[in-house]
């Protein structure tokens, strides 16, 4: 059974459960999910783990992010992105300039509220669809950071490139919509692409189409997505048989989150070492 990772360069008008669903159909695979939502109108880096991988899901939704996008001042949608209905257009007097220094105040840590077109739930209904029949209900506010904002270009009058490095959880088009607000003009996204996601990027991605001409032979180990922590190796088979029962292990490392191999290479687990004892945090093994 196919095991491993896709990076997929999700393509305009997809959601991301479209694109799990047509690869359980390509690769005939039940066990698929991806690493983070990206809006049906996005495009870009959309990790999907296959079989096995499917249990790191998980750490890839809780990494950064990183997105190109455009800003439009002067419009206000429903939904804060283009594909929504406009409420109000204004007059834009705004330059590049107070682009720049609206940039620098929603850059840090920031309590955003969630859009009413989104999956979030309140007392356990998901907003859109509540937005969807007319409803709108107060969200409390949730904290997310903004690690980098940077103004590409101006394109028009009204239009603005940026790049946006942020946390999960974090709406860029809430963000557009309320740097539009402190403008006093009022803003919304008109485009959106993921550059970035779970350290993988652009040039990791593939498309759909290849997918379904090469199949398994584009998944990626699983242990790529955490290739930024040292890797251990169980130093005898009777170890490697403590850590696949599920039992802790001795260790001289320091403290610290490690990828643990066995004795013939198959990546075993992420896990952590503290004072002398390695723990898994997640197996990814065959039994």
């Amino acid at each position: 059974m196919p095991n491993g990772i896709l990076i997929i360069d999700k393509p305009a008008g997809w959601t991301s459960m479209d694109v799990c669903a047509k690869l359980r159909g390509v690769l005939h695979e039940k066990r698929i999910g991806h690493g983070g939502t990206l809006d049906p109108m996005a495009t870009g880096v959309l990790p999907v783990f296959v079989g096995q991988a499917a249990k790191a899901a998980e750490f890839a939704e809780n990494s950064r992010k990183e997105y190109v996008g455009g800003l439009r001042l002067g419009q206000i949608t429903d939904t804060q992105d283009i594909t929504g209905n406009t409420l109000e257009t204004r007059p834009v007097a705004v330059t590049a300039a107070d682009v720049r220094a609206a940039f620098a105040r929603f850059t840090g840590e920031l309590q955003q509220v969630p859009p009413m077109y989104s999956a979030v739930k309140v007392r356990g209904q998901k907003l859109y669809e509540l937005a969807r029949r007319g409803k709108e209900v107060a969200r409390p506010p949730r904290t997310v950071t903004v690690y980098e904002l940077e103004l590409l270009q101006q394109q028009s009058e009204t239009d603005y490139q940026f790049r946006c490095l942020c946390s999960k959880g974090t709406y860029v088009r809430t963000l557009c919509h309320d740097i539009g607000r402190y403008l006093g003009c009022g803003g919304t996204l008109y485009a959106l692409r993921r550059t970035r996601a779970a350290g993988f990027t652009e040039a990791d991605a593939v498309t759909l189409d290849a997918v379904q001409t090469q199949g398994a032979a584009l998944l990626r180990p699983v242990d790529t997505l955490f290739r930024a922590y040292p890797a251990l190796r169980t130093p005898s088979p009777g170890t490697e048989r403590r850590v696949r029962c599920g039992n802790e292990i001795r260790t001289n490392a320091p403290d610290g989150v490690y990828r643990l191999y066995g004795q013939t290479g198959e990546f075993l687990c992420l896990s952590e070492a503290r004072d002398g004892t390695l723990k898994s945090l997640k197996n990814f093994f065959t039994s």
